[in-house]
């Protein structure tokens, strides 16, 4: 840490000078949407999805995914109701944190033990690499050229498959009339003892949205926000289950609906007031045991019928409406969806945020909550 610079010169120069958060700047750019085959690297899937599935069948039913989560559950959604529409299939879904699901898939390219099929991953920049590397299927399912253009790779190595996005949440019965308006309102001393957050030094996403916050409000803010008496856990489903149950009034960096009603408000903020988001992206490996039944998941992922389920209201296809009350997502340029790849691209800018992070609310403590899964999970 000794490459950082004093706190005062943090304070002087702002966040940007001192950590690189000129990788934090976003740009938003229109839909774009080419079905060119030349310019998207090859043609689109043309079998339906009965067909897809008695190929997935021919080759033996069974079809492996690691997916990038907090805890297992969080994929009961996606298991059943693939499932439920394919149900001769033998499905594993393997939930982790993508930072250890992206490693372990590396230690098996190593060692020739590959498990998955699909890897579907928070951590945008591996399949940047891992198409470098040759490791990924290129393949466009149907609907392809409907994918908002940043969202797919034009080779077809990877797609999003999800829209994702991180801000602050609050439980209305729990704060009243005195909901917190911006993250500014977060350090007010009535909120001391009341707020609930993931560890931004141990998730890349929680971390992009507190330095984010702390481009806008300064670092002062952040050591007002410390002394908070932030109760902090691993899981960036913590904050939601904290306020869910009334242990705290207000989670900072986790997921959530704008549109959804109960007892936690997830919020979407002003225009002023930025949030993050990005699309969870996943690929075909090409050493897949299993690449008929790869496919098939990846076309159910990009239909319209899921694709218009998703929790969220948040579409990764410009041809899917959403809900009244939401536009498509890179149509929020406080949502920062272009900046979150680029920053997840600079691993030693992260580190250093990391750290610094750390300095203010302490080491990250705690076993990981989806467990010690090992190396070949899901074999």
């Amino acid at each position: 840490m000794t490459s950082l610079p004093s706190r005062r010169r943090l304070l002087a120069t702002g966040a940007g000078a001192a950590l690189g958060i000129g990788a934090l700047a976003a740009t938003t750019s229109p839909a774009t949407a080419s079905t060119s085959p030349t310019a998207t690297g090859g043609k689109e899937e043309t079998r339906s999805l009965d067909e897809l599935y008695q190929a997935a069948l021919a080759e033996g039913g069974k079809l492996v995914i690691y997916a990038g989560g907090d805890v297992s559950s969080q994929a009961d959604g996606l298991r059943n109701g693939f499932k439920s529409r394919f149900p001769e299939i033998d499905l594993t879904v393997v939930v982790d944190y993508s930072k250890f699901h992206d490693v372990r898939v590396d230690n098996q390219f190593a060692t020739d033990t590959l498990v998955p099929d699909v890897v579907q991953l928070q951590t945008v920049q591996d399949f940047v690499r891992w198409k470098e590397q040759g490791r990924l299927l290129p393949y466009k399912p149907a609907g392809y050229s409907k994918v908002y253009a940043p969202f797919k790779d034009p080779h077809g190595a990877w797609v999003a498959v999800q829209v994702s996005a991180f801000s602050y949440m609050y439980g209305p019965a729990a704060v009243g009339s005195d909901a917190p308006t911006s993250p500014l309102d977060l350090v007010d001393a009535k909120w001391k003892g009341k707020i609930a957050s993931s560890y931004p030094h141990d998730d890349d996403a929680s971390l992009y949205l507190y330095a984010l916050y702390v481009k806008k409000y300064g670092w002062d803010w952040l050591a007002r926000l410390a002394a908070q008496d932030v109760q902090f856990a691993r899981g960036s489903y913590t904050p939601r289950d904290a306020v869910t149950s009334g242990q705290k009034a207000i989670g900072v960096g986790g997921s959530g609906s704008a549109l959804a009603t109960g007892p936690v408000k997830w919020v979407l903020p002003d225009e002023a007031t930025p949030f993050m988001s990005w699309g969870q992206r996943a690929a075909i490996l090409k050493q897949a045991k299993h690449p008929a039944a790869a496919k098939l998941f990846l076309n159910w992922r990009l239909s319209t019928e899921q694709q218009q389920a998703a929790t969220n209201g948040w579409s990764v296809r410009t041809d899917v409406t959403p809900p009244t009350g939401l536009k498509p997502i890179w149509q929020y340029p406080n949502g920062n969806l272009d900046g979150f790849p680029r920053f997840m691209a600079d691993r030693a800018a992260i580190e250093r945020w990391k750290q610094t992070f750390a300095l203010y609310f302490g080491e990250v403590k705690g076993d990981p909550s989806p467990g010690r899964l090992g190396l070949h999970p899901g074999a």
